[in-house]
């Protein structure tokens, strides 16, 4: 057996269109995930930047461990922080955050009982603390209570150990107004930020892998956000996960979608928001 710094110096082979075809399925069979000719690069090297890690040189051996019972499941569960899309930052899409804001100004109005939000797709936890900020800042601005809850779901673990973390480096930050940034970060070593507790108590992040939404425990929402997730699924399967999305908003709920993720879908519950920016949709009633 050659030693790890000569073994990870030597190219691996190009994945031949079967091994392709068995891993664009085993993906798409577990997470919904699409991984078409254009992102097979990509593939490959995720999948041989680990294969190295494991002294494995083929693309088939590989497929059949991460398939093998309990000992798969693990090696499974490593290897899906490569291949699921982290990058992210801080109120991502600022004209969504707008019409947040402006909608929780009116459903504060005569509610009597705390907010609910859901980042669905919460990778490292920007988004989830983006929408907490948000609320923070109404409740604030209209002298009531923090009384709120965010809660974040992704399928990867990794990225939820950052999200729980809530340390990031200052580029995440550049979206943030420098009023927010000095309210709910406090700046640590080597240029980091942290999220104070004020928003990392109201957000709670955990896994779920959005084809079993079915058994997700939440409901009565009065805000959802599904952003940049969606584009990496089939048409069919983004209807399918916002039907299960709609369901779970309370009545007169938001739900908001990254712009351009789904064209022409439509719900008997959901009527469209009339802002041309974004895109989303309240719940009737």
């Amino acid at each position: 057996m050659q030693a790890p710094g000569v073994w990870s110096l030597q190219p691996l082979a190009d994945m031949s269109a079967a091994e392709f075809r068995d891993w664009q399925a085993l993906l798409e069979d577990r997470t919904g995930v699409v991984v078409n000719e254009q992102r097979r690069a990509f593939l490959q090297t995720s999948l041989g930047a680990r294969m190295r890690e494991l002294g494995i040189n083929d693309y088939a051996s590989y497929y059949r461990q991460v398939t093998d019972g309990p000992r798969g499941a693990v090696e499974w569960s490593n290897l899906l922080d490569r291949l699921t899309v982290q990058e992210t930052r801080f109120f991502r899409h600022r004209p969504s955050f707008e019409l947040l804001v402006e909608y929780l100004r009116g459903r504060l109005v005569g509610l009597d009982r705390p907010l609910a939000l859901w980042s669905v797709g919460c990778s490292s936890g920007e988004e989830p603390y983006s929408l907490a900020m948000a609320v923070a800042e109404v409740l604030r601005e209209q002298e009531l209570p923090a009384l709120y809850g965010v809660t974040g779901t992704d399928i990867s673990l990794n990225a939820l150990g950052k999200a729980r973390e809530a340390l990031y480096p200052a580029r995440k930050l550049q979206d943030v107004d420098a009023e927010l940034a000095q309210r709910y970060f406090r700046e640590e070593s080597e240029g980091r930020f942290r999220v104070l507790p004020e928003l990392t108590e109201r957000v709670c992040c955990t896994r779920l892998n959005v084809l079993e939404l079915a058994q997700a425990p939440m409901s009565g929402l009065d805000v959802i956000f599904c952003q940049n997730l969606l584009i990496y699924f089939r048409r069919w399967r983004r209807r399918e996960i916002l039907n299960r999305l709609a369901e779970r908003l309370a009545p007169g709920g938001l739900l908001v979608v990254g712009p351009g993720e789904v064209v022409d879908w439509r719900h008997p519950e959901l009527e469209p928001v009339a802002d041309e920016r974004v895109l989303a949709f309240t719940r009737k009633g």
